[in-house]
């Protein structure tokens, strides 16, 4: 399998990067993990780092080509938020600490994907995005409803209100998985918390990605460097990471 890929996490005006971000790439299979720790909640940034490692680990600790990809992303999930859980468990629920969390395994050809809170994974197409995953959010509801618009999810006040997670109660989250997507050559996949995406247009995230020559790390910093402009001072962290599918 050949790829490209490139990963880039910048904390923005935050004090601390609650933010990990991680691409494992072996001969047969390639494996993109983002996790951002939920602010307001105690630990945030070790249950993101207890999540990316949880499920990296386990890609590494599995033979590849995955036989069984969707219940890899099931169970790495399920692995990750029980380590999560775990961490919080001398807490009360309410300070118990929460990520959220997106991941992209790509092999044979294809891409298979899930999440879990608003962190996301978008498939880039020719300069066009293809499919990207629908938040676990409120604003997402009201998007999808057509009750606002997406200009109007950055500014509006439950704009972090996010209705699955990984962590507190021991119950397995709500996790969205996607079905097998074939990839084309050139494809893109990338996975990005929303420090990121929710301070860039769409359209600008996907076009960004249309000069083949220029390295990926240079697009995604530049990208990264919009989102915290546009962001202001009080900008989240940001963090993405993209592979480009060759064969």
């Amino acid at each position: 399998m050949r790829v490209e890929h490139a990963e880039l996490s910048l904390k923005g005006g935050r004090e601390t990067n609650q933010d990990r971000i991680s691409v494992a790439v072996a001969e047969e299979a390639a494996l993109l993990v983002v996790c951002d720790g939920m602010g307001g909640h105690a630990e945030g940034e070790r249950a993101a780092e207890i999540a990316q490692r949880t499920i990296t680990e386990r890609f590494w600790q599995t033979p590849q080509p995955l036989l069984d990809p969707f219940g890899f992303l099931h169970l790495s999930l399920g692995a990750a938020h029980m380590g999560v859980v775990t961490l919080g468990l001398p807490l009360t629920l309410e300070q118990r600490p929460r990520a959220t969390c997106a991941l992209c395994l790509v092999q044979q050809g294809s891409a298979y994907w899930a999440h879990v809170g608003d962190s996301r994974v978008y498939h880039v197409r020719a300069g066009s995005v293809r499919e990207r995953t629908r938040d676990h959010s409120h604003v997402e509801l009201l998007v999808r409803e057509g009750l606002i618009n997406p200009g109007q999810v950055q500014n509006h006040p439950l704009r972090n209100f996010v209705e699955s997670c990984l962590g507190g109660e021991p119950i397995l989250p709500e996790m969205a998985m996607n079905p097998r997507r074939q990839l084309l050559h050139g494809d893109l996949l990338l996975v990005c918390t929303d420090g990121f995406w929710a301070n860039l247009d769409e359209n600008l995230i996907a076009s960004a990605f249309d000069a083949a020559d220029t390295p990926l790390r240079d697009t995604i910093a530049k990208l990264s460097d919009q989102a915290l402009l546009n962001a202001g001072p009080l900008s989240d962290n940001t963090s993405v990471a993209v592979l480009r599918f060759l064969a």
